[in-house]
């Protein structure tokens, strides 16, 4: 585990420098950590936000100093705490299964205006794309870019698409997405560069609910191909 500053008020715990040599053993390590972070309640740290590889770990630096007792060695204090807060676990410990969310998905052309594109690019059908897309099992790396916008791992390598050259302006709320390896779904009206080839009518983030975010981290998401009808029927 390597911890390092990130700027003045935050720290990175990096659990492991490759996220594609073991995808699933890195990310149950980095939900680990969070959570054994999350648990230790260190003084000053004020957020803690799980990526591919890594927990970065935002902190008020002056709330820092008052609970180490000095300012001038505030991150080697934290990084003490962080250390002693993420010992690894013991063989055998139990784990908590992560849950299981299916998202419903609309291909048509009306919402897929790169559906064609990510096809070229595979050099296969737009129908063998929909079905790889909607066959395959995916995990929720992290959440960020906006608020409760999922990056998903597990995309099948054929689909795999560089992002546009001319990202967006404005992408629809529900917009369903590839960005290279990247699946992931733009949860509020936003800017964007990402392949769109769907929409789902279900309602990604809502500040109104506790959690607002539909998804988070290590989620397993699997998706539904519907028709126009079905989708229609299920807007929220």
């Amino acid at each position: 585990m390597e911890i390092v500053p990130l700027g003045d008020s935050a720290l990175i715990v990096r659990v492991r420098e490759q996220f594609e040599d073991a995808p699933e053993e890195t990310q149950d390590q980095v939900l680990q950590t969070f959570r054994q972070l999350r648990s230790a309640a260190i003084p000053g740290v004020i957020e803690l936000a799980p990526a591919y590889t890594s927990v970065a770990v935002f902190c008020d630096p002056v709330d820092v100093a008052k609970a180490s007792g000095t300012a001038s060695d505030i991150f080697d204090w934290l990084a003490t705490r962080i250390g002693a807060a993420t010992v690894p676990k013991r063989r055998g410990s139990r784990r908590s299964a992560p849950r299981t969310v299916e998202i419903p998905v609309c291909y048509d052309p009306e919402f897929a205006p790169d559906l064609e594109e990510v096809a070229r690019h595979a050099q296969i059908s737009t129908e063998q794309v929909v079905e790889l897309h909607s066959a395959a099992g995916y995990r929720v790396a992290c959440i960020g870019f906006v608020p409760g916008f999922p990056f998903m791992a597990g995309l099948p390598k054929k689909l795999a698409t560089p992002r546009r050259s001319n990202p967006r302006k404005e992408i629809p709320p529900g917009a369903v997405g590839i960005g290279g390896a990247q699946t992931g779904i733009y949860p509020l009206r936003s800017p964007g560069g990402w392949n769109l080839i769907g929409r789902t009518p279900l309602r990604l983030f809502d500040p109104s609910k506790n959690p607002p975010a539909l998804l988070h981290a290590g989620d397993r998401v699997g998706f539904r191909a519907i028709k126009r009808e079905e989708f229609e029927s299920l807007k929220q």
